[in-house]
Formats: structure tokens, C-alpha cells, sequence
């Protein structure tokens, strides 16, 4: 593309004038840099860009993006307010704004948000509508699915853009798309035009990064506040907004929001409800009922909560794009798990043992409450808390496994450049606080692989032992190196060697014995 095209899609910018010059690239990333590229020097947390705008020059770029004031460059230098926001309108722009030719989902929220879109890609499945999925987990398009990163976000505006891109390509008409916090507040989907908004819930998290819950309200607010009910597609859907009614977020985001509004919950006064729970190690049965139907709906996903889940994903799709309640509920019992989700691991032990995502307090509170549903013995939890993120979160969590756990192993969970004794002892406080004492009702283990296998040496017959926080992942991050670790894989190994069974190893880390 020309350059002068390219530089028209940004909303805000300023430059003396443009050649035209003939680009072959656009990246934010110096090392990437060719004859031809266009490079947006964005300013991160720990490195800025425009450091790197000479390096991008004699590796050959032909203009350069930026904030900054700049002078005597020897290409075109274009200037702007927010480089993030115009790293999103070039990717946009770049790939051929595909999210214009594509019936558009995003998934926010603090917990659910995965499930949610898995449940809803199962929808439309049965209902035979092409469509693809980027989610923390992975990329869906077509029969391809391709691995979104070790850590949970969102990916970057260029890759977004890139899986939008290859989606139209394949033929597909929707996309849902799951956006994290840090996706909108780094303007990561800024440029996608969505047509269907969807909040899971919006409890404590990532304050580390937002400075407060209002912050980080905010950004997810983002993403409704730019529904706009006057841009319909061509043969598009009205823009819809699919907010939880139980949740504190609801009134808040209700007032941020001008497209139409469809709400969901437990409680009689939701748009959809859902009626008649009954919870247990098979599933989930429910009555969903909505403004002039009524259906059953089973799933195999356990835990109470995730009615909320199958709530957001059926209203989207059945108020949100005019589904049929009875595809939907079909769907819905289609989707037999969500990796690392409340995952059973059976190595033939006499107790349960279960690996879960739940990384922030409001879901460990809820996966808890679900394991202790789920045996008559003790509930034994693992789990540790992140470095170099939302400190507060630690006390809170051990208070809620000190309240609902009969034994919490405090251990390692990515604590990045932070020093592990020190997370654990923040932890173990919070454990105190609540009547905890260690070495009875609580223990610290800094080792995951050693704190597992002494969970599953302490539990007798009957008893449930659950691993939180790493879930799906595939790496835990000890000063700024990424090892390869797998909480499934991990609770196999302690159980195999339990229970004297063939198994996989258990993965290494800086923490393991020799």
C-alpha cells in the first residue's frame, strides 16, 4: 500500500507532507523492520519505541509513526497523540478493516470470558453459521487452530487484524472475540467494529495496571461505549449490548451504553433468566427464560456459575443474532469442557482432583464453593499468585481458600522478578487474617511440582484436591524466562507416582529439588 493510503485510516496525525512512497510492512517491533516497512514507535511499560526509531531507519523503513516530537529524519515522520490507537488503525487498515465484513462479538469481563465464547462458537456451530474465535486460549478459523500466547491477553492490533483477515479469507461471517482489559486499554481492538458487546462480569483485578477498579471499569467499558447504534453493516445486525444483571457492573455500564440493551441473570427482572438450577459432577439442567419463550438446557460444565456463563452466551445468541432458542440450548450441551476449566484428572486415585483456571478472588471464591459442592471430605487448594501484578489480590485469595478450604498449599505462580518468599508471605498473611495457622489449616510449598505432590500424598479417600491459577497455560515465568509448565500435566505426574502408574514427568522449575 501507499503510504499516503495508509496515513488517511489515522484519526489523528500530523505531518508536513507525504511522498509517495510504497510500503511493505507495518510493525511496531524494531527487530522486524525491512526495506519498505512502516514503524510505529509505541511507548510500553518497559521499553519505548521511539528508542528504536533510528535502529528502524537504517534497517530501512520508509516512514516512522510516532509521539514524540522528531526532527531531521531522513524518511517521513507522521505524529500523533496515542500511537497505540494508530498501530491499531494502520493494522486495520492494513489487513483491509476485515471486522467490516465479519459479524463482530467481543467477550469481556473478568471471569467467564472464555467459556463464554466457547459456549457461544458451539451455538453457532449448530447453527450452522461459519465462524471463528480468538480467545487467551487460542485461535479458531476454520479447521485451523493456532496458539495465542503463553499468558492471558489479548493479542496485539497486528495479529487481531491478521486472524480477522485470514477468517474472511476462509469464508467465515462471525468472529467472537475475547478482549482483556489490557486489549482495550492498549487500544489492541480500537479499530474493530464490533456489532455485539458481552460482559461476563467485572470484579477485582488487574488494579495493578488500571490503578482501580474505576479504571479498570473503564476500559472495559470501552468497548460498549463504542457501540454505535447508527454504523449498521450492510446486511449487518443492530448493535446489541449483553450485560449481566447480578453483577455490580450492570448499572454503570447501562449508562455507557446507546445501542440496544439486552440483559441477563438468575433474578426475575433479567430480559433472560435462568430457572430451576440443579448443579452437580455430571452438569448443569436449567430452564432459560426469555421475552416469549421458554427452554430446557443441559451442559456438561460444572458449577453453579457457569449458568451465568451459558446465560451471556445464549442471550448474545439468541437475542443478539436470532438464533433459535432451541439451536442455542443444543449448542450449548455440545460443548463437553473448556481446557483447564474445572478439569477432572482421573489416574485411578481415590479422590477427586481437579485443575482450574481461577486466578483472581471472585473466581477462586467460586470454584471453591463448587469443589466443596462436590465431596463429603476434605477440600485441599493450590495456588499461588502472580509477581509483579495486583498485590492486593493475594491477601485476598488466601482469605477466601483460609474461609472455604480445609488446607491451602501456598505455592509459585509465575512470580515473575518478584521474590517468592515474599508473595508467599503476603499470602500467608491474608491466610492469618482469616484465622488461618500455618502448618495445620495452611502450608507454603514455593515449589508448584513439590506443593502438588504433597497435596495429593495428604488426601484420604473421598477428598477433593484442586490447582488454581495456571489452568490452560503452558509456561510459569521466573525472573523474565518463561518455563514450560502445565498444571494438568503437572497433577498427573504427582498422581502417577501416587498411585505407582505410568506418567508423564513432572515438569522442572528454577524452585524444583535437584
Amino acid at each position: 500500500m501507499h503510504l499516503v493510503e495508509l496515513i488517511d485510516n489515522l484519526s489523528d496525525k500530523k505531518h508536513g507532507g507525504l511522498p509517495e512512497v510504497e510500503i511493505t510492512s507495518v510493525t511496531a517491533d524494531s527487530r522486524f523492520v525491512g526495506p519498505g516497512s512502516l514503524f510505529v514507535a509505541v511507548s510500553g511499560d518497559r521499553v519505548d519505541g521511539h528508542d528504536f526509531i533510528a535502529s528502524a531507519v537504517t534497517n530501512g523503513a520508509a516512514a516512522v509513526v510516532g509521539q514524540r516530537e522528531t526532527t531531521n529524519l531522513s524518511v517521513p515522520y507522521i505524529q500523533v497523540s496515542n500511537a497505540r490507537l494508530a498501530l491499531a488503525e494502520l493494522a486495520s487498515a492494513w489487513h483491509g478493516h476485515p471486522s467490516r465484513e465479519l459479524v463482530m462479538i467481543g467477550i469481556t469481563g473478568t471471569d467467564g470470558k472464555s467459556t463464554t465464547a466457547n459456549l457461544l462458537f458451539e451455538i453457532l456451530e449448530k447453527a450452522s453459521i461459519r465462524a471463528g474465535m480468538v480467545t487467551t486460549v487460542n485461535a479458531v478459523i476454520g479447521d485451523e487452530v493456532l496458539d495465542t500466547g503463553l499468558h492471558v491477553t489479548t493479542p496485539d492490533a497486528l495479529d487481531v487484524q491478521g486472524y480477522l483477515r485470514r477468517m474472511v479469507s476462509a469464508g467465515l461471517t462471525h468472529c467472537i472475540l475475547e478482549t482483556t482489559s489490557h486489549g482495550l486499554a492498549q487500544h489492541r481492538v480500537s479499530a474493530i467494529e464490533f456489532d455485539i458487546a458481552v460482559v461476563t462480569n467485572i470484579t477485582h483485578e488487574h488494579l495493578d495496571y488500571h490503578g482501580s477498579y474505576e479504571g479498570y471499569f473503564d476500559a472495559k467499558a470501552m468497548m460498549f461505549e463504542n457501540l454505535d447504534p447508527e454504523n449498521v453493516k450492510p446486511d449487518g445486525i443492530a448493535k446489541a449490548a449483553i450485560l449481566n444483571r447480578d453483577d455490580r457492573s450492570f448499572e454503570p455500564l447501562k449508562r455507557r451504553v446507546s445501542a440496544k440493551i439486552v440483559d441477563y441473570g438468575v433474578g426475575n427482572g433479567a430480559d433472560v433468566r435462568a430457572q430451576a438450577i440443579q448443579s452437580g459432577l455430571e452438569g448443569l439442567q436449567m430452564q432459560i427464560q426469555g421475552p416469549d419463550y421458554r427452554v430446557s438446557v443441559s451442559s456438561p460444565l460444572v458449577g453453579t456459575y457457569n449458568a451465568s456463563n451459558i446465560l451471556a452466551a445464549f442471550s448474545a445468541a439468541v437475542e443478539g443474532l436470532g438464533i433459535d432458542p432451541r439451536i442455542a440450548s443444543e449448542g450449548i450441551a455440545a460443548l463437553e469442557g473448556v481446557p483447564g476449566r474445572m478439569q477432572a484428572i482421573d489416574m485411578g486415585q481415590p479422590f477427586t482432583a481437579i485443575v482450574d483456571f481461577a486466578h483472581t478472588p471472585n473466581a477462586l471464591k467460586r470454584a471453591l464453593e463448587t469443589a466443596r459442592d462436590f465431596t463429603e471430605g476434605r477440600l485441599i487448594a493450590v495456588f499461588g499468585s502472580a509477581g509483579l501484578r495486583d498485590r492486593e489480590k493475594r491477601r485476598l485469595m488466601a482469605e477466601v481458600s483460609a474461609e472455604l478450604a480445609d488446607l491451602t498449599i501456598l505455592t509459585a505462580e509465575d512470580p515473575r522478578t518478584e521474590p517468592l518468599e515474599d508473595i508467599l508471605a503476603e499470602m500467608a498473611a491474608g491466610a492469618q487474617a482469616k484465622g488461618g495457622v500455618e502448618g495445620e489449616t495452611f502450608l507454603r510449598i514455593p515449589d508448584r511440582g513439590e506443593a502438588l505432590r504433597r497435596a495429593v500424598a495428604i488426601a484420604r479417600p473421598g477428598d477433593l484436591v484442586i490447582t488454581c491459577g495456571k489452568g490452560h497455560e503452558q509456561s510459569m515465568c521466573f525472573g523474565t524466562i518463561e518455563y514450560p509448565w502445565d498444571d494438568r500435566t503437572a497433577l498427573t505426574a504427582a498422581l502417577a507416582e501416587l498411585v505407582g502408574r505410568e506418567g508423564p514427568e513432572m515438569p522442572g522449575l528454577p524452585t524444583s529439588p535437584d
